[in-house]
Order: C-alpha cells, then structure tokens, then sequence
C-alpha cells in the first residue's frame, strides 16, 4: 500500500492512527502543498490523503478508514453490531458535513460569531459523550476518535511549527474551559502511535 500525504494534514492524521492502530506498514509519499501533481496524478483530484492499495485507489480519509476496516477487521474501529455501526457512522457523517462547516465557515470569514458558538456546543456535546467511558463511543478507541481527533487536539495542542490558517482557527475557537473530560480524552489519543 502507498499513501499520499502531507505535513500537518488532519485528514491524513486520521488515516496513520487507523494504519498504527492495525498494525499495518505503508509505503509514505509525501507531497508539498505547493505542488499536488503526484496526487492529482494517482487519483484526479488535488487532496490529500489517498491511498493505492493494488490496482484500487480510495481518496478522502474516513472512506480509506473504512476500506482498511474491511480489509483488516483486526483489530476492530467499527463496532460488529449492525445498530452501532450505524450509529458511528452518523456520527462520522455529522462530524464531517456539519460540524467541518463551521471552522471552515470561519477560516472563509464568513459566520465567524455563528460558527465559533456552534464549535462551543459542540465541545459540551463531546464532553457528555466522555461521560463514563474513555472514547467517544465506548472504551476502546474507534472510527469515530480517528474522525475527531485530529481535529478537536487543537483545543489543547499544536506543533509550534504548524502555522496553518485552519488549524489557527481550530486553536482559537475551541477553548476547553472545564472539559477535563475531553482535555484528558485529547491527552489519551495523542499518545497512540502513527504509521
């Protein structure tokens, strides 16, 4: 297998915790953002990440989750139990087409007031999630911690090298102010390995 990738990307972030947390070992390309050529070349599109596994190409990240999900069931990001996958996998479709609308609504400067506010819900909603249980959806680490996690660690942390706009606005717009839940849930995720 060989990933397309590049430096600070969360939505690569959320494909080297499924790979380290699978135990699999690919092949890294990484590209400049200053030039996509390589990966427009492999798959027809300019984003990272994508991945060639044989002949078969799977761009955007939580859809190459769950390709080596059915790959390598082993061990499990998404629950056996028919009602529980789908759960997470609303979960993963909210975070990916509602909850990625505000910061990215705010990076535009458009509905900064308005997006910041809903980006605090959505913190309260991840604290209560934590309520009893170490991930967002159970004890042990799932797809729905490798959507979020890269995302939601901007509230407690950032590589000082790391200046992008987006993940300056993700700093500044998510202030944990008494999430100690999800402030250690953040602590706990960090710590997991990455391919």
């Amino acid at each position: 297998m060989k990933l397309y990738r590049a430096p600070f990307s969360t939505n690569v972030e959320r494909v080297a915790l499924a790979l380290a947390h699978k135990g699999l070992a690919v092949e890294s390309v990484w590209i400049e953002y200053s030039d996509r050529t390589p990966v427009e070349r492999v798959s027809g599109q300019p984003l990272v990440p994508v991945l060639v596994d044989g002949d078969e190409v799977v761009v955007d990240s939580m859809a190459i989750v769950r390709h080596l999900e059915e790959l390598h069931p082993e061990p499990p990001l998404y629950p056996a139990e028919r009602a529980r996958r789908e759960e997470m996998l609303v979960f993963i479709d909210w975070f990916n087409h509602v909850w990625k609308v505000w910061p990215n609504s705010i990076e535009a400067g458009r509905d900064v007031e308005e997006s910041s506010a809903a980006m605090a819900r959505a913190l309260d909603r991840f604290e209560a999630m934590l309520d009893g249980r170490d991930h967002l959806m159970g004890e042990e680490i799932s797809a729905a911690d490798v959507c979020a996690f890269p995302f939601l660690k901007f509230a407690l942390l950032r590589d000082p090298e790391d200046d992008e706009e987006f993940h300056l606005v993700l700093e500044r717009h998510q202030r944990l102010n008494g999430h100690e839940r999800l402030a250690a849930w953040i602590q706990r995720v960090n710590e997991r390995p990455r391919a």
